[in-house]
């Protein structure tokens, strides 16, 4: 049985991040793509995998009720990846975000989960439209995002990091 929060799909489950993730988020965080994609975070124990959880996560869900998922495969429990709608400073909205482990990339999961954060984003959080950012040597997450339906509308610049990235939207109205 699902828990509150929880969505299913065919396949998977995507449940809240929680600190019980912790061991999950720290291999995930330190792969190869993300590092390269994404950046380094700096999540190098698991207590600093609990403390990004804690500070990056858990507000998220309080304040919004949605924020990032740890994706699940139903068949073994396994955790796959990460998908999320996140509320990230310097984005004029809410943007939609994922990662895999390498081991279970170009199965699918990417789509399904994202396609099951899309509909949620519609009907149950009521949102009208989802941004998504990437990187322009980052072409799988771009091929997915054209897949979901987002359509690229121009370079930005990241305050922080001050790294130029691809802002893709999708109006869900």
């Amino acid at each position: 049985m699902q828990k509150p929060n929880t969505i299913e799909t065919e396949r998977l489950l995507l449940k809240p991040a929680t600190t019980e993730d912790a061991a999950f988020v720290l291999e995930l965080l330190n792969t190869p793509k993300w590092k390269q994609f994404i950046g380094d975070r700096k999540v190098n124990t698991i207590e600093d995998a609990e403390n990004y959880i804690t500070v990056r996560f858990l507000p998220q869900f309080e304040r919004l009720g949605y924020g990032n998922y740890v994706v699940t495969r139903k068949s073994d429990e396994i955790k796959v990846g990460s998908c999320g709608i996140y509320d990230r400073d310097g984005l004029d909205g809410v943007d939609l975000g994922f990662a895999f482990l390498p081991e279970y990339e170009k199965k699918g999961y990417a789509f399904e989960a994202a396609s099951s954060l899309v509909e949620s984003a519609k009907k149950k959080f009521n949102i009208e439209k989802l941004l998504a950012i990437t990187v322009a040597e980052n072409k799988s997450s771009q091929n997915l995002l054209t897949k979901l339906g987002f359509t690229y509308q121009k370079l930005i610049v990241e305050k922080e990091s001050n790294e130029e990235l691809m802002l893709f939207d999708l109006n869900l109205k």
